[in-house]
């Protein structure tokens, strides 16, 4: 899993959405600090913000792990790499 990859897509959604880091914050329950370590690639949001954050900018949990926009999210390859470099961060905690 690429952190900053991860991050320069958060950012590039966000900026197509029209919103800055404060109101991407409010929406999430999280600070603007927050958002701007997470599109820095310092690190990545809190498992329990995945969902609403896919769901903030419109994007799947897929494109979220490849950090890019994925043409087919239906493809299995990709979906079986994001679940793979998931399980591998939760067994390194």
């Amino acid at each position: 899993m690429d952190q900053q990859k991860i991050g320069q897509f958060i950012a590039e959604r966000r900026r197509e959405r029209g919103l800055t880091q404060a109101q991407l914050a409010e929406q999430l329950g999280v600070t603007d600090k927050s958002v701007s370590k997470w599109e820095r690639g310092v690190c990545l949001p809190d498992a329990s913000n995945y969902q609403p954050l896919c769901e903030a900018l419109g994007m799947t949990i897929s494109e979220f792990f490849a950090g890019e926009r994925i043409a087919s999210p239906a493809d299995p390859a990709i979906a079986e790499a994001a679940a793979v470099s998931l399980a591998e961060t939760s067994d390194a905690r």
